[in-house]
């Protein structure tokens, strides 16, 4: 079950960068749904610009393979807002729209999941940062289900399940623990100050559900699950392509005219 996990009694080394990305996009987050929930939307574009310039800033730092998880997170993330939210409204934005820095906010929250899983601290406490979440997640969820909350919150307690088969049976459980974190973080956050707010029936599902969710982050584990499986196939296509353009440039034939006289 723990398979994929770091290997134990191990001094894996502390990168600064890792955690620089972290607290960055930690602070970002907080700032940006805080004005976000008062702002007006010339404002809110505005943020969308300002996410879009750090985001940019912190992959110029990254691999080739890290920058492609980030560009299929964003891609595939912002089609499930569009879905999830003006279409379906499982949950809705002040202005029922998408907000310009949710994509980049996206490849930031991504980025971050895959910073701290990579982490000193993540990899030489695993194990304990895992038995953490559980513990905290499912405490959350049994809340939920209780009865205590008004309407309750039965998909919470789904999502949660579907997180722990992600955690545990997935090949990247570091940062699906990371994605935990940050999610968690944005989602308490905007709906507090009332920059989205979640539906309290699920649309697709007719369940109860929080606002938010207890088990949110599997949605987010879902998103960091594709931009890590579509990342290989995107960079043998990227190759591919490279190759042949290359090849047409180079083999490219000159045709030359000569005057008839």
């Amino acid at each position: 079950m723990l398979r994929h996990f770091p290997q134990p009694n191990v001094l894996y080394p502390h990168k600064r960068r890792d955690y620089f990305i972290a607290v960055f996009t930690f602070v970002c987050v907080a700032i940006c749904l805080l004005t976000d929930s008062h702002a007006a939307i010339e404002k809110q574009n505005a943020l969308g610009v300002c996410a879009w310039v750090f985001l940019i800033g912190l992959l110029l730092g990254e691999t080739f393979e890290v920058r492609v998880q980030v560009s299929i997170a964003i891609l595939f993330a912002t089609a499930g807002e569009h879905f999830a939210s003006p279409y379906m409204e499982g949950y809705i934005y002040r202005f029922h729209n998408v907000p310009t820095y949710v994509p980049p906010g996206h490849g930031m929250v991504y980025l971050t999941a895959v910073a701290l899983a990579r982490s000193g601290l993540f990899q030489r406490y695993a194990r304990e940062i895992a038995t953490f979440v559980v513990i905290v997640c499912g405490l959350w969820s049994l809340w939920g289900v209780s009865g205590i909350p008004d309407h309750g919150d039965a998909v919470g307690a789904l999502l949660f399940c579907v997180f722990l088969a992600y955690l545990f049976k997935g090949r990247s459980p570091m940062v699906y623990l990371a994605a935990f974190f940050i999610t968690t973080w944005l989602e308490l956050i905007g709906t507090a100050v009332g920059t989205w707010s979640w539906s309290p029936i699920d649309p697709v599902l007719n369940l109860p559900q929080g606002n938010p969710p207890s088990g949110v982050a599997a949605w987010y584990c879902l998103v960091d699950a594709v931009a890590l499986g579509g990342a290989k196939p995107m960079m043998e296509v990227l190759k591919k392509l490279h190759f042949w353009l290359t090849y047409v440039k180079d083999n490219k034939p000159i045709y030359q005219t000569t005057e008839i006289e």
